[in-house]
Parts: C-alpha cells; sequence; structure tokens
C-alpha cells in the first residue's frame, strides 16, 4: 500500500535529506581536508563575535544621529567606516565626523556606545571551542576592525579569567596594519610574520571575496554562511 506525503511531512523529509547529505558532503571533503591542516586563521565579525546591525540603527537613532545609522544600515564601507577600519582616522576624527554628517551633539562617549551595539557579544560555546582547538592548532584572529569595536571584543574575550591571548597566538587587525580584507597582501602578511604554510592552514570568514583572496593564495577556506556554522564542521 502506497503512502503520501502530505506537503509538511514532505518538507520535513527533504530537509532530513538534506542535512544527512550535508553530513556526507562533510565527511568526504571536509574532514579529510582538515587532516592536513595546523593553522586556523578566523574572522571575527560574524564568525565569532555576533552582529546586531538593527540594535546599531536604533542607538545612532536614540543620540539623533540617524544618517550614521543609515550608513550601518547600506553597509557603506567607504568614508566613514573605511578610514577607520583601516587606520587612517583616529576615535577623535571618527566621532567629530559622525556629528558633521548627522548634526547630532552627542560627545564621543555616546558616538562610541551606539557604534558598540553593533556587537552584542560572544557566545560562551564560540570561546569553549576556541581552547579547545587551541590544543592542537595554531589559532590567529584576522579582522577588517577599528580601535572601538576591538576594545569592545577584548572585553568580551576577557570575561571568565581569561586574555585574548589565551585564544590566539597572534592577532592582526586591519586599523592597526593599515590593510584590509580581501587585498592578497594582508593575508600575504599574517603568513610572513606567523611563518605558517598556505596548504597548512584553514580560513574562516563569512565574506565570500574575503575566502576568495584567501583560496587565490592557497589556503582552505570555509564560508561562514551562518553565525555558529564553523561550530559544526571543525
Amino acid at each position: 500500500m502506497g503512502y503520501a506525503l502530505n506537503n509538511i511531512e514532505q518538507d520535513g523529509f527533504r530537509a532530513i535529506l538534506g542535512n544527512f547529505a550535508h553530513q556526507i558532503i562533510r565527511t568526504k571533503y571536509f574532514l579529510p581536508m582538515m587532516q592536513k591542516i595546523k593553522n586556523i586563521i578566523f574572522d571575527l565579525g560574524g564568525v565569532l563575535v555576533d552582529l546586531n546591525e538593527q540594535s546599531c540603527i536604533e542607538a545612532f537613532e536614540a543620540i539623533h544621529a540617524p544618517t550614521v545609522g543609515d550608513y550601518v544600515r547600506d553597509h557603506r564601507t567607504e568614508d566613514l567606516f573605511w578610514d577607520i577600519e583601516i587606520g587612517n582616522s583616529t576615535t577623535e576624527e571618527f566621532c567629530h565626523e559622525a556629528r558633521r554628517i548627522s548634526g547630532t551633539t552627542a560627545d564621543n562617549e555616546r558616538i562610541i556606545w551606539a557604534w558598540n551595539q553593533l556587537l552584542p557579544g560572544i557566545a560562551d560555546t564560540k570561546k569553549s571551542r576556541l581552547l579547545e582547538l587551541r590544543q592542537r592548532y595554531r589559532l590567529f584572529l584576522l579582522s577588517n576592525t577599528n580601535d572601538m569595536h576591538w576594545r569592545r571584543c577584548e572585553q568580551f574575550f576577557g570575561q571568565d579569567g581569561h586574555r585574548v591571548e589565551d585564544y590566539f597566538e597572534r592577532v592582526f587587525l586591519s586599523y592597526k596594519m593599515h590593510l584590509v580584507k580581501p587585498s592578497a597582501e594582508i593575508f600575504r602578511q599574517v603568513i610572513s610574520e606567523t611563518g605558517i604554510t598556505a596548504e597548512e592552514t584553514l580560513f574562516i570568514d563569512d565574506s565570500p571575496a574575503n575566502c576568495q583572496t584567501a583560496c587565490q593564495l592557497g589556503i582552505h577556506t570555509l564560508l561562514n554562511t551562518t553565525a555558529d556554522e564553523w561550530l559544526h564542521k571543525i
């Protein structure tokens, strides 16, 4: 006797098949590759640190700087955000420019507060996994970021009595290097300064462009399409 699945059951069955196929792919391709890996380079935002754009937008609106909130909403990477991430401007200059373009009278502390609302925290499960991985791999951090966001992230990593150094052997930050992903030069500098080899390295990032550049240099990549995808793959 035949059995007809209703739409809900069909969707559930497809989901099960999809998960099963994903596990097969993971086992057949990703796990064997990991046997060759000695080094892992992590991105920060969207991989380790959660991102909350809406909270950041609302925070800028709360300090009467909706124009800056629009920058966040539109994912603008030029001028204001570009300068601070590549290290061409200071925190003081960032705050001054935020006041100029928005007309807000908020002081630096309030502007920094609003900007930092983009980063709500790092899940404990991710920090625990990093500590586990540190026992088996050389771990590095490579992030397009700025001084304000990095100071906030240092606080996240510093919880539970740990330090950034407990998680990563080296930290590479765009605003200190005056380089940003996806430029090939920023990856070359990481390789040069750490002495790692590309074929023994895995790079995890949520940007296809960043992963593409790393791949072109011979680095293995994992495109993190959801906040915790990497947790289930390595």
